[in-house]
């Protein structure tokens, strides 16, 4: 009876929250939570810089984001592993995806539209006269 249960027993040197189940294959290979394997962090700091890097990219720094999602890609991946980190490096990746996003369209909105789109506008939103209009270009 006990030997067709699956073994639900963590091994304590393993920082992979997941059940160690013998049946799988990839229970043989321990999930860490960053991209640099045994060499990176623990759970713990992974935890403070994954709180960090969300944070900060609130700071306008939403790159931090990027960075974020890509350090810590074992936990975006793998929807079952670190459940404290998790949510730090999803929010990361939706932040992320919401800036470029808006990014972009306010990017191809100036760049597509431009005088079309803006009318007479146009010439107070562009940077390229600021020189001629603040008559900078006279002593040249």
């Amino acid at each position: 009876m006990e030997a067709s249960q699956p073994n639900t027993t963590t091994d304590t040197a393993n920082p992979n929250p997941i059940p160690n189940n013998t049946n799988s294959i990839l229970s043989s290979t321990p999930v860490w939570p960053t991209i640099d394997g045994p060499l990176g962090l623990t759970e713990d700091e992974s935890l403070t810089y994954a709180r960090r890097f969300y944070k900060f990219g609130f700071a306008l720094l939403p790159w931090l984001w990027a960075v974020n999602c890509f350090y810590f890609w074992p936990v975006l991946f793998n929807s079952r592993s670190f459940p404290r980190i998790r949510p730090y490096v999803v929010r990361s990746a939706v932040g992320f995806t919401v800036f470029t996003t808006v990014l972009c369209s306010w990017a191809l909105t100036f760049a597509i539209g431009g005088e079309q789109l803006f009318g007479p506008v146009w010439y107070k939103l562009v940077m390229y006269n600021v020189a001629d209009r603040l008559g900078l270009t006279g002593w040249i």
